[in-house]
């Protein structure tokens, strides 16, 4: 098996993906609202640098999601019908003009995509877990003026029209199956990570809370399956990118910063061998939730030598990666994996 991987640097306003081209996407953008990326939007649009210079806090929160609407507009085309957007997105709190107030962002992208026919889907509340102590906001110990303190973000879901349809025992979808353990811990609306850093030297920008390769690894096996191609317009440092790759789909991403994805290299040294660890914990999890049943399990793996809870998972398999290879395409970096089979 084999799955090929495009880096490109680009505005995803006005993305070169094919129409139709994608089968998920999975993305988490700069968060209006948090101070961290007010350079970044008011680059891109003059109205957000007057909003929060004249301390109109709504109308900066408007004209930044203005900017992001366009890219979800870009989504729409290039996701196939039935295909699934994720985006990670928290909410924000900030005091502007002498007014605190939280801006809800999760909101307002589910919004942009029910306006464009999208369907939403169960959410998840990612809470990302803190040992602060001074972690409060507000007037401390004494009402009425305390802060609830936002610990959580939020990974919301849409579907592109009406649910997916396979053909009949399709191989690529049973061998994509998750254990049913697996399944249950998944699809909770609750999930516990903790945050990745993407601190760049010199630039001042903390970014420890940006998603960690665990929270779109999950999504990529949740909803495709081998075969398919997972888009992100938001690359970064290329994490979507490389959840991909450990999945064993193919891959685009656009970024408009450079700097950003100029580091993707260095994230795949010795990726078979981190992938193959992967795999391992992943085998080894399930043997000893096997082991841990008060019951013996009614079905054996196709291809394991392990039993399995339910039907669907009999035909489940697993590809290590072998080797990867990058060559330099015309205005992007280009990727091939190659697998085998567990």
């Amino acid at each position: 098996m084999r799955t090929e991987h495009v880096l490109q640097v680009g505005d995803s306003r006005e993305s070169d993906v094919a129409d139709e081209s994608v089968d998920l996407v999975v993305t988490s953008p700069p968060y209006p609202m948090i101070e961290m990326w007010d350079e970044q939007f008011a680059a891109l649009s003059p109205a957000v640098g007057r909003a929060l210079g004249e301390g109109r806090g709504d109308d900066a929160f408007d004209a930044m999601h203005e900017l992001l609407d366009a890219v979800w507009g870009e989504v729409d085309r290039v996701l196939r019908p039935s295909g699934i957007a994720c985006v990670n997105v928290g909410d924000a709190t900030r005091s502007l003009d002498g007014e605190f107030q939280c801006f809800p962002n999760h909101a307002r992208v589910t919004q942009a995509f029910r306006e464009r026919g999208f369907s939403p889907l169960p959410t998840v509340l990612w809470r990302k877990p803190t040992n602060r102590l001074t972690k409060f906001m507000g007037s401390g110990m004494l009402p009425t003026n305390a802060y609830v303190t936002l610990e959580h973000e939020h990974v919301l879901v849409f579907r592109k029209g009406p649910r997916r349809q396979f053909p009949p025992h399709d191989e690529s979808r049973y061998e994509s199956a998750f254990f049913w353990e697996e399944r249950n811990r998944w699809f909770s609306d609750l999930w516990e990570l903790h945050g990745a850093s993407q601190a760049r030297e010199g630039d001042g920008r903390d970014r420890s809370g940006s998603f960690p390769l665990d929270l779109p690894l999950r999504l990529v096996r949740m909803y495709s399956t081998y075969g398919d191609r997972v888009y992100d317009p938001f690359a970064g440092t290329g994490t979507t990118t490389l959840a991909a790759m450990l999945a064993g789909r193919d891959s685009v991403g656009t970024e408009l910063e450079p700097d950003l994805l100029s580091a993707f290299d260095d994230r795949l040294d010795g990726l078979p061998e981190r992938a193959r660890q992967r795999l391992d914990a992943r085998l080894d999890r399930h043997r000893a939730f096997v082991r841990e049943r008060d019951e013996p399990l009614e079905y054996d793996a196709v291809h394991y030598d392990f039993p399995v809870v339910t039907k669907q998972e009999r035909h489940v398999r697993f590809y290590d990666v072998t080797d990867v290879e990058a060559a330099d395409g015309e205005g992007a970096r280009q990727y091939s994996v190659s697998y085998e089979p567990r």
